[in-house]
């Protein structure tokens, strides 16, 4: 029996909305429009300040709207030469290569790393942009335990193929845990394992805004690479990997997202270019996002991440909607994580801290949300 595409839509739909999971595109939900902000990953405030505005206006007036091709064509301009410096000052990486977005980041390192004779060894909690790029890159796959390093030792040491490439975030996007960079990258070190770090919540936010592996003091290690994004905490667009020259020069070469992708805009580069500068030169808005966090931390009563996200779990997932519907009425935004958007299947508020933000305002939206969230409270 053949199905048309509008009735699959149709029973898609129909299945969403009946479990929960339907997600929208409500422009009403911007924190500009006066909401208590507790769900952007805008940590530092940047993405409204007038220096990052200044400079994409600049970029704007001497190069256009958009880079117009491709980077290995005419798609380069001064501004992704000046971001790639500026972004390897500030985290003390040797090289950099700046693409459209972290996911298209994320995509291009590992389909370009990716071999049918390397084991990708994925920690169970990684971001989507990673799992996509491990199944698009014709790799064996491994799914380590969140966090666990004895399982990691054991898949690097009984693996088959020649090579490996082990797959972590600094700081996770859900529950807001860090990894163990020293034992991870000491563990990969023995094992002749290339380590993959995604810094998505990392740079701008761990080690004084340069990053949890400038923190370890793993920058420029040659078996270690970091991947970012310029949309959170440096308030611009587009996504970089960094590391050695010789990884520079193999993704020129072979990421399919690079060379195939329209270069990022002229004005995202300028404009992250200036955020690198800024978290560079102003510590305190850094110490501010940890402040902010702490105070959401204690009012909601769970322990304190590393990071800007702080994870408030609830009793169901429909508890956690109702709650978030409960906190927008009060003017307040958070994240709402649900089944199967969450790896350990429970549903969560999460509650991002960000400097600017009025701490005890945040700690009062901490114990709403974490009220909330129980059962006992009607829905």
């Amino acid at each position: 029996m053949t199905v048309s595409m509008h009735e699959w839509l149709t029973s898609a739909d129909r299945d969403r909305r009946r479990i929960g999971l339907v997600r929208n595109t409500d422009a009403a939900r911007h924190p500009r429009n006066g909401l208590l902000d507790l769900a952007s990953n805008d940590y530092l405030g940047l993405s409204a300040d007038p220096r990052l505005r200044a400079a994409a206006a600049r970029a704007i007036d001497e190069y256009g709207a958009g880079a117009g091709a491709s980077r290995v064509v005419t798609g380069t301009t001064a501004c992704h030469t000046e971001l790639e410096r500026e972004l390897t000052d500030l985290t003390g990486q040797p090289s950099a290569l700046v693409f459209s977005s972290g996911y298209t980041a994320n995509i291009g390192m590992i389909t370009a790393l990716g071999s049918p004779d390397t084991l990708l060894v994925s920690d169970a909690h990684i971001h989507a942009s990673l799992i996509d790029g491990a199944r698009l890159s014709r790799s064996p796959v491994a799914i380590c335990p969140h966090r666990d390093l004895e399982a990691l030792e054991n898949l690097l040491r009984d693996r088959t193929q020649p090579r490996a490439v082990v797959m972590v975030e600094s700081i996770y996007s859900v529950l807001g845990d860090a990894t163990d960079l020293l034992r991870t990258a000491a563990l990969c070190a023995s094992y002749d394992a290339f380590l993959v770090v995604d810094e998505a919540h990392g740079i701008g936010v761990a080690g004084q805004g340069r990053g949890a592996v400038h923190a370890a003091g793993l920058a420029g290690a040659p078996h270690v690479a970091v991947t970012a994004t310029l949309s959170k905490a440096l308030g611009s667009q587009g996504g970089a990997v960094l590391g050695s020259p010789l990884l520079r020069e193999h993704l020129v070469n072979t990421a399919r997202t690079f060379i195939f992708d329209t270069g990022l805009a002229p004005a995202a580069a300028a404009s992250a270019a200036e955020a690198c500068r800024i978290i560079a030169a102003e510590p305190d808005r850094v110490a501010e996002v940890h402040r902010v966090a702490a105070a959401i931390a204690d009012a909601a009563g769970v322990p304190r991440a590393p990071g800007a996200v702080q994870s408030v779990p609830a009793d169901s997932a429909e508890q956690a909607i109702a709650a978030t519907g409960r906190l927008y009425d009060e003017g307040i935004v958070v994240g709402c994580f649900r089944p199967p958007s969450v790896p350990d299947g429970i549903s969560r508020l999460r509650l991002v801290a960000r400097a600017g933000v009025d701490a005890g305002r945040a700690e009062q939206a901490a114990r709403l949300a974490a009220g909330w969230s129980r059962a006992e409270v009607p829905v």
